[in-house]
């Protein structure tokens, strides 16, 4: 059997035609796709209310929830960590984006890929004839003026932005956890606290009802004594109405169903520590995931760009194969009929109807979208910090007068009872005695729980619950300085 070769091209002679319709391709290029530029947000150098807060290092914030010392919030929180739906979904969107990059990264190297085959013919004149073959071929498309590698840089920019959505969704989980949870313990407290009220009205109703019979004061003391204690017993149910469904949120917050916990025992509303310290603004702003999240959609839209503006420029593919065939199969492997071949391609875009100007044109205006969302971003996170503190503060200042409130309505209703008893006042004065002690201490609870949400919403804007990496963006702490949404300009082959 004659051995057959076939090689249309020498590498030699492959190189050189290569570089020659290179020369030619770069030769017929437009003008190198301009640097977006950047858009900027000042940065204060410190907290509008910064100066009344303690002078020490700045708080850890990591896992902020075991500063309120409460046991069971931390179990709750971390179960919703582990457990919650939400959290599995961002995780599978996490795993989903990681592997298209991969799948892009792939892009860059050169692509295989084996085959057999296997034929029978016959003919009048020669019978039945066998026809055997193996072949290999090979494709690879040199990333000459960066397209691909910037599809890869997208894809990773994407995974990162999905990793740091995943982080939102995990800070914001555990801050709507804890304040569930602080919600639950102010109704569990209002409930004690109307039920509390609402024995000492019916002890007022008796009173009343006594000095009726013994002929002291007329029927109108105990029907204004009743309608009182109704009205009060009237609230019970709203209050566990609202306490069964703020449990029914906090068990779905947690993954579990709505009824499982039912039996998680009455206890005080958790109390936030006192030594909080604030980090910088821009501190801040790298602990912040969804700032975070943005900045990597404006990296993701950046390389988007650069990908668009490579479209522009020729791109090279060469190709290879390499195959044996044999009549019968016991001679496939012994070289009697080797085939091979090499070719190389080279594509320059002329005429697209201006396709190519236009996808570009789009990523740009993505790109001032995603550097617009960025900027609109760095002003929220800035934004939730301030109104954080601003309610912090006002509800310091409530919680000192609430308290004192509380203690005086407390002592009044005390005195204008025993006053009553002894036939001193009328019984409008205890009926307005108590309706402020009521008010009075259901106040007093609510700005307590307040208190807590507070810290919690102020935990959450300083972007705690998650350890930030190393490798997040610098940014000085001594002056305002402006964001600039990353990179700083396109990479071209006239740079």
């Amino acid at each position: 059997m004659t051995q057959s070769r076939s090689t249309p091209f020498t590498p030699a002679a492959l190189h050189r035609g290569v570089l020659l319709l290179a020369v030619a391709g770069l030769a017929a290029c437009a003008q190198p796709l301009p640097p977006p530029g950047s858009s900027t947000v000042a940065v204060p150098t410190q907290w509008s209310m910064a100066e009344a807060l303690p002078d020490q290092p700045p708080t850890d914030l990591v896992s902020w929830w075991g500063r309120f010392g409460d046991a069971t919030l931390s179990a709750l929180i971390e179960e919703a960590l582990g457990h919650s739906p939400t959290v599995q979904s961002a995780v599978a969107a996490l795993r989903q984006s990681r592997a298209m990059a991969g799948v892009a990264a792939a892009s860059l190297g050169p692509s295989a890929s084996g085959s057999g085959s296997a034929q029978r013919n016959y003919s009048d004149a020669q019978g039945f004839r066998n026809s055997f073959g193996l072949g290999l071929d090979a494709s690879w498309e040199p990333d000459l003026f960066g397209g691909t590698r910037a599809g890869v840089e997208a894809a990773e920019a994407d995974a990162r932005a999905t990793e740091m959505a995943l982080v939102n969704v995990q800070v914001s989980l555990a801050a709507e956890v804890a304040l569930a949870y602080i919600d639950l313990r102010n109704q569990q407290a209002r409930l004690k606290i109307a039920r509390e009220n609402l024995a000492a009205q019916d002890d007022a109703l008796q009173i009343a009802s006594w000095r009726n019979q013994a002929g002291l004061v007329s029927s109108l003391d105990v029907e204004l004594a009743r309608a009182a204690a109704e009205q009060t017993r009237a609230q019970v149910p709203l209050l566990q109405t609202a306490l069964s469904q703020t449990r029914n949120r906090l068990a779905v917050l947690t993954g579990r169903a709505p009824a499982d916990l039912a039996a998680l025992p009455a206890a005080p509303v958790p109390l936030p520590p006192e030594n909080l310290a604030l980090a910088f603004p821009a501190d801040t702003l790298r602990q912040r995931p969804d700032v975070r999240q943005a900045e990597a959609q404006v990296q993701a839209a950046y390389a988007r760009t650069k990908q668009a503006g490579a479209a522009r420029y020729p791109s090279l593919r060469l190709g290879g194969s390499i195959g044996l065939q044999s009549l019968t199969l016991g001679s496939l492997l012994n070289g009697s009929s080797v085939i091979g071949s090499l070719l190389a391609g080279l594509t320059q875009p002329i005429f697209d109807g201006g396709a190519i100007a236009g996808r570009l044109q789009a990523q740009e205006a993505a790109l001032d979208q995603a550097r617009a969302a960025y900027g609109s971003r760095v002003l929220q996170a800035l934004q939730d910090v301030e109104d954080a503190l601003a309610a912090l503060q006002g509800d310091r200042v409530r919680e000192g007068s609430l308290n004192a409130a509380a203690t005086a309505a407390r002592n009044a209703e005390l005195l204008a009872r025993q006053q009553y008893q002894a036939g001193l006042i009328d019984f409008n004065t205890v009926l307005q005695s108590q309706r402020t002690l009521l008010s009075a201490q259901d106040a007093q609870a609510s700005v307590a729980a307040s208190l807590a949400a507070d810290h919690v919403r102020l935990y959450k804007a300083l972007g705690g619950g998650w350890p930030p990496r190393p490798q997040a963006p610098q940014m000085p702490q001594t002056r305002p300085t402006p964001i600039r949404c990353p990179p700083p300009r396109v990479e071209t082959p006239h740079d």
